[in-house]
């Protein structure tokens, strides 16, 4: 191809012929949340679907469409937002490897990106966009919550290495991921939100425990990961030292666009129209159920589906501010909270038309088994990818210019109160 950028149209035509002869159909059966009666079955579909990810997204390397935004010398194509939007709707009745770019491309590529040392994007991005490399978040922490600037896993100077210790939890595909960005604790002597600094390592490293964490619906995607005397070099550290913060600062912003609006992910947006929560999936529980001409029930189907249409437009509004400066990039905490709890409330409306079969249901029926068990875990909607009560305060704060909340946690952190001691 010329140096002359192609043009969307032509572009989205080229993707087109290409997906058709090198991509599979979707199959509703083959995500990775499926729903199996046995863990060990649930576990053995999981490392299949991951295997899977990472053959999808060598294609696309492959065929030219992995990484669409991303710099010609980190393995990308160099296009637009639009080329992405373009080859995403192109995308649609596909499979695509959605579940190892989320979290590898947004944050860690994103924050690699615009962060990292031209070493580190050499050695990791091509291999990101290849599949090779797959990211895992080590951030939260057991005594944290919410509160990422209270960590207290620690970093450890010992010349050009680093010794960390500590424990990170909720990291979703802990156990499948080769690398991880972590925050640490690197000075305790300051305020909490000024001794913290970002590293990166293989998840095989040393010192490096790995646990699964079982959920309510038997999902073990979530882990715990326990460090041990975990050695990294310096050239792994991303950004300064004590200035991880402002790191995090970028993390959040592109961990906040998993609800949708990153130019760096390739989704086709839901895998399936038998998904739980969308308006049609909900017509088709009823009619299933024989009550889909009960007044109520249609008003349930006409809200799942309303809240589902804002959700696109307003991914899209939002987004294209952003990029015009219209918007700051705080806006991304608009699409994290009417995420969040749209998707708890179509997860609510879905119980409410199954009613109690999908309280109790045949063994193997994967449709009303989603429902029960996605509601028995749909508080975890407003908890990923960062809480909704953090989106509410980021959009009070920081787009209404409303009061910051009162703090008590000022001072060098070692004197900061940290609850009762253990034992």
């Amino acid at each position: 191809m010329s140096d002359e950028q192609e043009s969307v149209e032509e572009f989205a035509a080229r993707a087109r012929t290409w997906l058709a002869a090198n991509m599979p159909p979707a199959d509703p059966t083959a995500g990775y949340f499926s729903f199996h009666e046995d863990p060990a079955d649930s576990q053995a579909h999981a490392d299949r679907r991951i295997a899977v990810c990472r053959d999808l997204q060598a294609r696309l390397f492959d065929g030219g469409f992995a990484g669409i935004c991303v710099p010609r010398q980190y393995g990308g194509q160099a296009l637009t937002p639009a080329h992405q939007a373009a080859f995403n709707r192109e995308l649609r009745g596909y499979d695509h490897p959605l579940e190892i770019q989320v979290s590898t491309f947004i944050p860690c590529m994103a924050v690699l990106l615009e962060l990292g040392t031209e070493d580190q994007k050499l050695r990791h991005i091509p291999k990101m966009l290849r599949g090779e490399e797959v990211w895992a978040q080590f951030l939260s922490e057991p005594s944290g919550g919410s509160d990422a600037a209270g960590a207290l896993t620690t970093a450890v100077r010992d010349g050009d290495q680093w010794v960390l210790n500590g424990s990170k939890i909720w990291t979703t595909g802990g156990w499948y991921s080769d690398w991880a960005m972590c925050l640490a604790r690197t000075n305790w002597d300051v305020e909490k939100h000024r001794g913290l600094t970002v590293f990166s390592f293989p998840v095989s490293a040393e010192g490096v425990d790995v646990q699964h964490i079982q959920l309510l619906n038997g999902s073990r995607e979530f882990c715990q990961e326990f460090l041990t005397d975990v050695v990294v070099d310096d050239r792994d550290r991303i950004g300064e030292v004590d200035e991880g913060w402002t790191v995090m600062g970028r993390w959040l912003y592109h961990e906040r666009t998993v609800a949708g609006g990153s130019p760096y992910v390739t989704t086709a947006g839901a895998k399936s129209a038998a998904l739980p929560n969308d308006g049609p999936a909900i017509a088709a529980l009823a009619r299933r159920g024989g009550n889909l001409d009960d007044p109520a029930v249609l008003e349930a189907v006409g809200e799942a589906r309303a809240l589902s249409m804002v959700s696109e437009a307003m991914v899209g509004s939002v987004s294209r501010k952003m990029a015009s400066g219209a918007l700051p990039q705080h806006a991304a905490a608009m699409l994290r909270l009417f995420s969040g709890t749209a998707t708890t409330r179509r997860t609510t409306l879905a119980l409410d038309v199954a009613g109690h079969e999908a309280v109790v249901w045949e063994p193997g029926d994967e449709q009303l088994a989603s429902v029960g068990l996605g509601y028995l875990v749909r508080q975890a909607a407003q908890i990923g990818g960062g809480t909704v009560e953090m989106a509410r305060n980021v959009i009070s704060e920081r787009l209404l210019g409303m009061p910051r909340e009162q703090r008590n946690d000022g001072g060098p952190f070692r004197d900061v109160p940290r609850g009762p001691a253990a034992g």
